[in-house]
């Protein structure tokens, strides 16, 4: 997922992007030095050529807290965290740094010292078509015991799907069935079993690097926390440390957002078996940990309960509890600490006493546009194909060949179904399209009406060089067919659930991405998430204020290149 500073970028023309986007910017400050457009018959923006973005890391003790001065970290609000880890020209060059490779965190979390139950190997396919699971129907593909059923579960939702070759070293790595911010991962999916055939009572970790549980508790546990009585229920954890290590103090927006792709990457999953799931957002966070006997650099993100006749369940165990605990494994020699992302995770918090109700907000403004959708394309690729070969995209081959408006009408829809959570009442996120070749529709920028399925067109013009610009010079978002802004509802989401409306419109725009990866993989399309991209620039673009939302996530979806780095 191309998300956080680019590691590579291409030289942009100065006069096309002051004139598509304006004046206000400075864009040569962002690379240093020009080489503008080159255009040719494949693509407005030909393919990149890597040039090393130098990133040079600041001091252990005092890197992150730079850009946030005179803020009060320890109780630090939405707005101010918000607007600190905004991108600019000037902020970009205000605080460069390298990566410190050899301080690069461990992406697999294990626990050592605890037993490991294997999962089966090769579960069967989930062959319920992928677009029709988006569009809320449920699969059948029951399985004969708790360990089949949990194996299938995982393997297409949080199981390592292929791998990554760097020619170069011959080094390998490993991509997962859930996408993460710069591949680095800081979701770990733990989960409560109760009453599974062949399967014992207890608290596990799932390790992903050998699609193993580790048994962390045996016994009789109920997560009375949530009053849940499910015979399975995950609680999604985030390790901020892993994403802080390349993206610092903006690190906090992408660990929730990765937590959207899982929670997604999940409940599909749980939808295409032939169940049904609910996913809890407001819950005491440090009661929680402690039920999870978390390591300190895990906090607790989503409980996210699993329901259906399709589980194989038997009696729960009346056994006593017995903890196993474990040593989670060191990730780094070195932890650095950004008061910034503590900051903002201590005040999106919730005690035992702010948990006993949750707020419904109001619902998000509704409209329509001049443009009615066509129904939207179908595809028979099955939901275990769609989910094991999606991939972020490298680039898009930009040129002539375009997308059809049924299949956009189809990825749109997709991202308009309902999310089932205590905080999902209403919608946080509203979708903005910079609209390059998609057949029957006019280059242009549009902004999407779910409830009436129309695109009311905001801009009109080719928006190829805007896009890429404003999404921190990455060319893919000029060489897409179409590339988002997911426009969040900031202050909506705040006077309903305080700071902790924060990680909601995360959790949403990470879910509607998740959406938008499966729709465009099963119509023959790739797709690829964008977190890095001028916040202010953006929201001056679509001329936004701050009660009409402000930018919180990128997304496009086109032809994707052949990545050759890529292996099954």
């Amino acid at each position: 997922m191309e998300v956080g500073i680019p590691d590579s970028c291409r030289r942009w023309s100065e006069t096309a992007f002051s004139r598509a986007v304006g004046p206000l910017w400075v864009w040569r400050t962002f690379a240093g030095r020009w080489n503008g457009i080159r255009q040719d018959r494949h693509s407005l923006f030909p393919l990149r050529q890597r040039d090393e973005v130098r990133l040079l890391r600041s001091s252990s003790d005092s890197a992150s807290a730079a850009s946030i001065s005179d803020t009060d970290l320890s109780a630090m609000a939405w707005r101010e965290y918000h607007d600190s880890t905004g991108h600019s020209v000037e902020s970009l060059r205000r605080a460069p740094y390298v990566l410190d490779w050899a301080n690069m965190p461990d992406p697999f979390r294990h626990y050592e010292g605890v037993p490991v139950l294997d999962l089966p190997a090769d579960p069967p396919l989930l062959e319920t078509p992928a677009i029709d699971v988006l569009a809320g129907v449920t699969g059948a593909t029951p399985a004969r015991d708790g360990p089949a059923f949990l194996s299938q579960l995982l393997f297409y939702s949080a199981a390592i799907s292929a791998s990554k070759r760097v020619p170069s070293t011959g080094y390998r790595y490993a991509l997962r069935a859930n996408p993460s911010s710069g591949n680095l991962h800081p979701t770990e999916f733990h989960f409560l079993a109760r009453g599974l055939k062949e399967w014992p009572d207890g608290l596990y970790h799932y390790r992903s690097s050998a699609h193993m549980a580790e048994q962390r508790a045996l016994g009789d546990l109920e997560m009375k926390l949530t009053g849940s009585s499910a015979p399975i229920v995950f609680v999604l954890t985030s390790i901020a440390w892993r994403e802080a290590w390349k993206y610092r103090d903006r690190a906090y927006r992408y660990c929730l957002h990765d937590i959207g792709h899982a929670w997604q990457a999940l409940s599909l999953a749980i939808r295409a078996i032939g169940c049904d799931s609910f996913a809890t957002g407001h819950f005491p966070d440090e009661e929680v940990a402690q039920f999870c006997r978390l390591h300190e650099d895990e906090w607790p993100m989503l409980i996210v309960e699993v329901r259906g006749a399709s589980i194989p369940v038997r009696e729960p165990d009346a056994r006593e509890t017995v903890w196993y605990g474990g040593h989670a494994n060191q990730l780094s020699k070195e932890t650095i600490v950004y008061p910034s992302i503590d900051g903002i995770h201590n005040a999106t918090k919730l005690s035992n006493r702010a948990c006993r109700s949750i707020s419904a907000a109001e619902p998000a403004p509704t409209g329509s546009g001049e443009i009615t959708l066509p129904p939207p394309a179908s595809s028979i690729r099955s939901f275990g194909e769609v989910a094991r070969t999606r991939r972020s995209a490298l680039d898009f081959q930009g040129g002539t060949q375009s997308m059809s408006l049924t299949q956009l009408s189809a990825i749109l829809a997709a991202t308009a179904r309902p999310l089932l959570a205590d905080f999902a009442s209403a919608r946080f996120i509203q979708l903005y399209l910079y609209v390059h070749r998609v057949d029957g529709l006019q280059p242009g920028v549009y902004r999407h009406w779910p409830e009436r399925g129309g695109l009311e067109r905001i801009r009109s013009g080719d928006q190829r060089v805007a896009a890429a610009g404003l999404s921190l010079g990455q060319d893919l978002a000029g060489n897409a067919c179409v590339a988002f802004s997911m426009i969040g509802y900031l202050a909506h989401a705040a006077s309903a659930h305080g700071d902790r409306g924060y990680r909601y419109v995360h959790f949403e725009a990470g879910a509607i991405g998740h959406r938008l990866y499966l729709a465009a993989e099963a119509l023959g399309l790739g797709a690829t998430g964008i977190g890095a991209f001028y916040d202010a620039e953006v929201n001056r673009y679509l001329e936004l204020t701050p009660v009409q939302g402000q930018v919180v996530y990128h997304f496009a979806i086109g032809y994707p290149v052949p990545d050759p780095r890529l292996e099954a």
